[in-house]
């Protein structure tokens, strides 16, 4: 199963915001943690239905280290998020996965 890292972050009087920077784009938001993390996960899913449906592929999830590296990420707080195992997706490196 793929794991993407998805970034939490708050801002003064807003909810929790979540981003997924191998998908730029993709975004979220919850009043909880939980409910960011919830809302990000079905934000993640309905990305990969749309991309299999295009005949899209999928990136290879990044590295942490990777990810971090990129100065607008540097105040996020990283959680891994599971692609579904029910969606299926085009993978860059061995054609159509599931």
């Amino acid at each position: 199963m793929r794991k993407y890292i998805a970034l939490i972050h708050m801002d003064a009087d807003s909810d929790y915001g979540v981003s997924f920077p191998d998908f730029p784009g993709v975004i979220s938001a919850g009043k909880t943690l939980d409910e960011a993390r919830d809302m990000g996960s079905e934000a993640l899913a309905m990305h990969l239905e749309g991309l299999a449906a295009d005949g899209e592929a999928a990136p290879e999830p990044r590295s942490l280290e990777e990810i971090m590296k990129e100065a607008q990420n540097k105040h996020g707080v990283a959680v891994l998020i599971a692609a579904p195992a029910e969606t299926a997706f085009y993978s860059k490196s061995c054609g159509l996965m599931s």
